[in-house]
């Protein structure tokens, strides 16, 4: 589907209400800071797996929405492996979570501790090149806030991130602070677009999510996995715009625990090419979730027609 028939869906298909939950409230999430900082990496660990259990128990519908999610990104894989998937997502996302919790304000220092290594930073020397500012563009997996703040302290450039506002004001000014190179920018503010070209004028970053569609008509429905799903056209519009390159990253967790950036090509956009370009991040994201199934962290049906 190309962007004027994304435009001809119908209101109540184009508009979103995002994912949202009971818990999603800056108690919790203190709670939660003071268990993982008084933890030992192991322990976290271990309590990670505790928390998956009984997530899968008091949450329900984002424990068949994973699962159904799952269903489509490992089409040959039995139920036992679907449950084992599950658990594993809810697992790394704890431990994702707590790693944030106790990094997110850390120094310099102990983050380079939990990043095992970056691959692909010739692809940041051809997109740098040509100094017109650089769009980073990544997926809700592994623990992408995470590896934002390592690669704005690695690159040392200013780095604004684009982000949907959270429900809950405290959560926000909770998780996300301005310091040490990155600046958080709200989506639906009316200047957004404006300042990120700005931004990008003066050759720094801005950080984008490739797989969450905003609702409105700049989303185009791509197939993935098999099926149609929408995907923000916006970070190729801007990209458009300023002659800027969108460059795919990506955070994963490793084996030994440790988080290991990758980074891909570069992508340039000419005039008319912004739809070839979102499709071409599209297939890197399937990629990367097809080798890391258990750290895509979307709680909803990803497939289903967007809610107002």
């Amino acid at each position: 589907m190309n962007v004027s028939e994304a435009a001809t869906l119908p209101a109540q298909g184009r508009s979103r209400r995002w994912y949202s939950h009971p818990y999603n409230r800056s108690r919790y999430y203190r709670l939660a800071r003071l268990v993982a900082r008084a933890l030992p990496r192991r322990g976290r660990r271990a309590l990670a797996g505790v928390l998956a259990r009984v997530a899968l128990r008091i949450l329900p519908a984002e424990r068949e929405s994973v699962r159904e999610n799952l269903r489509r990104v490992l089409p040959g894989v039995d139920g036992r492996g679907l449950d084992a998937a599950v658990w594993g997502t809810f697992r790394n996302f704890a431990l994702c979570f707590g790693d944030l919790l106790t990094l997110n304000r850390a120094p310099v220092e102990r983050l380079s501790h939990y990043l095992d290594g970056v691959e692909g930073e010739e692809h940041l020397a051809a997109a740098s090149a040509p100094g017109r500012g650089l769009i980073v563009a990544t997926a809700h997996l592994g623990n992408w806030e995470l590896g934002g703040r390592m690669l704005a302290t690695k690159w040392g450039r200013a780095t604004h991130v684009v982000l949907s506002g959270e429900e809950d004001p405290s959560v926000e000014a909770f998780l996300r602070r301005d310091g040490n190179g990155l600046r958080f920018v709200t989506r639906e503010a009316p200047t957004t677009s404006l300042a990120l070209l700005a931004a990008l004028r003066r050759n720094e970053i801005v950080a984008v999510q490739g797989d969450r569609a905003t609702g409105g008509r700049a989303d185009v429905w791509l197939p993935f996995f098999g099926a149609a799903a929408a995907f923000p056209l916006g970070p190729f519009l801007l990209a458009r715009a300023s002659g800027a390159p969108v460059l795919p990253a990506f955070c994963v967790l490793g084996e030994a625990e440790t988080y290991r950036i990758f980074l891909e090509p570069p992508i340039w956009v000419g005039t008319g090419g912004e739809e070839t370009g979102l499709r071409q991040l599209v297939a890197v994201i399937q990629r990367y979730v097809s080798a890391h199934p258990d750290q895509w962290f979307n709680f909803y049906d990803f497939w289903g027609a967007p809610r107002g």
